[in-house]
């Protein structure tokens, strides 16, 4: 399985899956409405609403990466409704599309906002939360992705076409060029409530592009889900101060780290082999 299609591939998070899946020799095509920054491989502009373009695309290859969506969650009613609908249709077409074709497998970005995001409205159950932990989407966009997530569970079963879905936390990058970079992380630390909305959490993008690859890479033949976090959170401040300052009675569960994150990602390292390599610590400490 040698040859991948990624479509989102010119965005922040696609341009590191590409560039990761390339170093490791994996021949890579590149479907996005926008050109790439770096020519690195092969590159179509499609409209990934437009179902025979999907399919057209996707011919001849062994698995598609799914990337291409609308990334920004919604809190009104008129934005949502696009972003929901393109974030379904385009997914569908490329589900569908690669159900068609018999390709090996789909591997595609989900989101931790299914968890509860922003949590103004809801609290977690417990943390770290995990994969069993009830879905609170919040917005149009965390509901694209819970849909989503249940859709590939039924192609799976129409099908058999195995589909991963990674649950990525806020991703954050090192280049300069991009607002979510580790220099701004020392200004979330004196207010516990700046960054609750995901429960302190992060992942880096070369993080993020390996667990695409290890998913390519696994065994697994089902529809799955899987949170992908770095392994500590984004604060200075352990756990019981965050949670005793933001969410009071909430259960941290027992053996849960000073600063490990809370977004659980025992279930990645489990079956895709995933363990975090970058953390804020790290890139802060080498400035």
């Amino acid at each position: 399985m040698k040859k991948i299609v990624v479509t989102g591939g010119s965005g922040g998070a696609g341009r590191y899956v590409v560039r990761d899946l390339l170093e490791h020799g994996y021949e890579v095509l590149n479907l996005d409405r926008m050109p790439p920054v770096e020519d690195v491989c092969p590159f179509l502009q499609v409209d990934l609403t437009d179902y025979a373009t999907v399919f057209t695309a996707l011919h001849d290859y062994d698995a598609a990466v799914h990337f291409g969506a609308n990334p920004v969650p919604d809190f009104d009613f008129l934005s949502g409704a696009d972003r929901f609908k393109n974030n379904t249709l385009t997914t569908y077409n490329v589900f569908q599309a690669a159900a068609a074709l018999r390709m090996r497998r789909v591997v595609w970005a989900s989101s931790e906002t299914v968890l509860g995001f922003p949590f103004d409205n809801v609290q977690p159950e417990y943390v770290p939360v995990d994969e069993n932990h009830p879905l609170l989407p919040q917005n149009s966009y965390a509901l694209s992705k819970v849909v989503c997530e249940e859709l590939a569970r039924q192609m799976n079963q129409l099908y058999g076409l195995p589909i991963i879905a990674l649950r990525f936390s806020n991703i954050l990058y090192t280049g300069a060029d991009h607002p979510a970079n580790y220099e701004a992380v020392p200004g979330y630390w004196p207010d516990p409530y700046s960054r609750k909305f995901n429960l302190w959490g992060y992942i880096d993008a070369r993080d993020a592009a390996e667990s695409v690859r290890l998913s390519l890479e696994s065994d697994i033949k089902t529809a799955d889900e899987f949170i992908i976090a770095a392994a500590d959170t984004i604060m200075n401040s352990p756990n019981s101060q965050l949670m005793d300052a933001v969410f009071p009675g909430v259960p941290i569960k027992e053996g849960t780290g000073d600063f490990e994150t809370l977004l659980s990602i025992d279930k990645a390292r489990r079956l895709l082999r995933f363990e975090p390599r970058y953390s804020w610590r790290d890139e802060l400490a080498e400035r």
